[in-house]
């Protein structure tokens, strides 16, 4: 139940700021609206994209440092 009214929070808060801001710099309600509507739509898509960008990166930094423990490990054995 909490994690339901803490979504919906973070629903409002973003729908108020987008309208908050676009009333503020345009002064019509009508495009504030639209901003309030728009922008939860466009978060719904980017995420995912936003998310596997991310994975895709921790991936690489976590092959290269596989990499730099296999060459530190080597350089080790070799010396030992």
């Amino acid at each position: 139940m909490v994690t339901a009214a803490k979504t919906t929070s973070q629903i409002c808060l973003h729908m108020g700021v987008a309208f908050g801001l676009m009333y503020l710099m345009t002064g019509s309600l009508a495009i504030g609206g639209v901003a309030a509507v728009v922008e939860p739509i466009c978060n719904v898509a980017l995420l995912p994209l936003h998310d596997r960008m991310w994975a895709r990166i921790r991936a690489k930094v976590e092959a290269k440092q596989a990499d730099s423990s296999a060459v530190t490990a080597d350089a080790s054995i070799a010396a030992g």
